[in-house]
């Protein structure tokens, strides 16, 4: 294309992760696993106008042997889990997987015993792409995002202690914390947080009070029409 005449002439340096990482996101073919409506939308992707021939992509292979990217678009039953580990199983490492829709990534609107509630239950999940059903733009986002991830992924011994490091962070996460304001994340950091105070109780209602706790009822006003008003006579007299 011409890009080689504009580059500086003499040494050119890199390391052997970025050419790898760079050569292997340039040549990722997918193998379509379309199982429901989501799969319209992937065919759109690969269309003219959105075109995934320019990221090297438009070989959709039927084999998955050729096969390093599995998109599974759709729901995904209990009878189709094992075709589709065999099928992840037959593909050629590295691989990835992009989980399509809210019904491959959660089971979505699904909730019953036949759909797997997530195919990550199945096979490792790379990208999880939400929608119902996403759309095409959706899915070249994630595929971008995806050929990020394969750009910077370690190889060898450096890959094996990213991966360590990783799993460490994930072990030292704190769960949520309820603060007076909310919900708000809590930061990865060793120290506990200081636990809340109990909120008092609320006072009774008066109708529920003890008998002998009951307030006494306001006196009656005595209202004389030559003078201002005054408290009412006692119980018992003769006014």
């Amino acid at each position: 294309m011409g890009l080689e005449e504009k580059l500086p002439s003499g040494i050119l340096l890199t390391t052997v992760e970025k050419v790898a990482g760079y050569a292997r996101k340039s040549s990722v073919w997918p193998a379509t696993f379309g199982l429901a409506c989501c799969a319209i939308e992937l065919f759109q992707a690969g269309g003219p106008r959105h075109d995934l021939a320019r990221f090297g992509m438009e070989r959709a292979s039927a084999t998955p042997r050729q096969a390093d990217l599995m998109i599974v678009a759709g729901r995904v039953s209990q009878k189709m889990a094992p075709v589709l580990r065999q099928i992840y199983d037959q593909m050629a490492d590295p691989k990835w997987v992009i989980s399509m829709g809210v019904c491959a990534s959660s089971g979505g609107m699904f909730n019953n015993y036949a759909i797997v509630q997530g195919v990550d239950h199945i096979v490792p999940v790379d990208i999880y792409l939400p929608g119902c059903p996403p759309r095409p733009e959706m899915l070249l986002d994630s595929i971008v995002k995806l050929h990020d991830k394969i750009q910077n992924m370690k190889l060898g011994a450096n890959r094996e202690a990213e991966i360590e490091e990783l799993e460490q962070a994930r072990l030292r996460r704190l769960p949520l914390a309820v603060s007076a304001g909310g919900h708000e994340f809590a930061q990865d950091r060793p120290e506990a947080q200081a636990a809340l105070p109990e909120p008092a109780p609320p006072p009774p209602w008066p109708f529920l009070a003890q008998p002998g706790e009951a307030e006494p009822a306001p006196q009656a006003q005595h209202v004389s029409p030559d003078g201002p008003a005054g408290p009412g006579p006692e119980p018992g007299s003769h006014e």
